[in-house]
């Protein structure tokens, strides 16, 4: 058995997060200084944009990544929670990004047909970008400061978690 300290940081800090999140907690926002590069990627548009969306594009904004899918019951509520944080707070800076990790791109446009939003949604049927993120559950969520770092992990969704996540992006803009 190898001793914590032989771990890398980063592969310390997932795994805590996972070990959090798999009982339903929520992280609280992390320090700058404790925080972890938000890791890099690009991605099929399927709505409200066009092309492959990179997450080097909002860079220098505070950022949701929102990883979905159509069998989630949860993200029923979520994406338009979400997106109604997204159409208040863009004014101020906002960016939200989804990314669905159905395998048939079919049953995220069904879904959206259901539940539209107004923010970019890329889609990701291989399932890489979750497996760099370690989502450990949808929905999942993934806040990210203005230089590119994750400052809380959200898992799971119900009524009135919006607020928390709304407090929590209010405070990221301000700083």
């Amino acid at each position: 058995m190898r001793k914590l300290s032989t771990y890398p940081m980063k592969t310390f800090v997932a795994f805590l997060l996972c070990a959090l999140f798999s009982v339903g907690v929520q992280s609280d926002p992390t320090t700058k200084q404790d925080a972890i590069a938000a890791p890099e990627f690009s991605l099929p548009a399927i709505a409200n944009a066009e092309g492959v969306i990179s997450l080097a594009n909002y860079k220098g904004s505070v950022t949701y990544l929102d990883f979905w899918a159509s069998w989630c019951g949860p993200c029923r509520l979520s994406l338009p929670a979400l997106d109604e944080i997204y159409q208040e707070l863009a004014p101020m800076g906002l960016k939200v990004m989804a990314v669905s990790v159905d395998v048939v791109e079919e049953d995220a446009w069904d879904f959206l047909a259901r539940y539209p939003v107004t923010y970019p949604v890329t889609i990701d049927t291989e399932g890489n970008v979750p497996k760099a993120y370690a989502v450990n559950g949808m929905p999942s969520g993934y806040l990210i400061d203005r230089e590119g770092r994750v400052r809380a992990v959200h898992v799971g969704f119900k009524r009135g978690d919006e607020d928390a996540l709304r407090a929590e992006i209010l405070q990221l803009l301000e700083e």
